[in-house]
């Protein structure tokens, strides 16, 4: 098999792991994963497939392996690098029981990132549904249909997807101390600073970033309670995107 391993690549730590490195490493251009590797991509769209937007670990090769290897799904699964007009990587409005403060994406209409389309089949897609809690109501996320004008995804060459799937915080997303969504800077940077901002934060969770991830890591008591004080310090807000659910016809397959 072509290609080369996603440790030879620098690709294959996973956030679960690692909470600190989250987001985790993605890759630097479009690549096919497969198992432990990270294939050439020889097309940009499939039809057959559901396109998801990642803004967080889910454009983390490591990541993705380690999910699709816990369910015993091993199809290939493209990963298309875009450019994207009119969402931003904010922070969710909950801590995670993997140990971190996950992103989430925010409408930010004058915004523009790099940011990874992952193509799902069926089997692909219900699995990462269940890792973002997506089928429940009362999990952390739900998958949303965004389109143009409020998301423009454009692919090398220029051509631009009708629409995408993203995964919303149903918590919501913090906000900064100008009142916008603030933006996620890596899980590190970020934790330094919801410490340094918030005393009853370091009560529960330690000083630092490392006590914050090794107290949070499966202690769903705690990630709760830190959840309940990100409100309860006036930190939420809307990500803007909560109303643009996809239609019904469209939850199984991209048209």
């Amino acid at each position: 098999m072509a290609g080369r391993t996603l440790d030879e690549l620098g690709l294959g730590e996973a956030p679960r792991d690692h909470p600190l490195t989250y987001p985790g490493a993605w890759p630097a251009d479009s690549g096919l994963l497969h198992g432990d590797r990270l294939l050439p991509l020889e097309r940009l769209v499939y039809d057959d497939r559901v396109p998801v937007l990642a803004v967080g670990s889910n454009a983390c090769p490591g990541q993705l392996r380690y999910k699709m290897q816990e369910s015993g799904v091993d199809s290939p699964l493209p990963m298309v690098r875009t450019r994207v007009r009119g969402i931003a990587v904010g922070v969710s409005a909950h801590v995670s029981l993997m140990g971190y403060v996950s992103a989430s994406p925010v409408k930010s209409p004058q915004a523009s990132a790099e940011l990874f389309v992952i193509w799902l089949d069926p089997r692909q897609l219900a699995v990462v549904d269940a890792s973002e809690g997506a089928p429940r109501a009362d999990g952390n996320y739900r998958r949303t249909w965004l389109t143009a004008p409020d998301v423009r995804v454009e692919l090398t060459g220029g051509q631009v997807l009708p629409g995408v799937h993203t995964y919303v915080n149903q918590h919501g997303v913090l906000r900064g101390g100008d009142g916008i969504a603030r933006r996620h800077p890596g899980q590190h940077a970020l934790l330094t600073e919801l410490l340094l901002d918030c005393a009853p934060l370091r009560e529960l969770f330690g000083d630092s970033p490392e006590e914050f991830c090794a107290r949070a890591r499966a202690d769903a008591a705690l990630c709760a309670q830190g959840t309940r004080l990100f409100r309860e310090q006036g930190w939420v807000t809307q990500s803007g995107l909560e109303p643009y659910a996809e239609p019904a016809a469209r939850d199984v397959r991209h048209r």
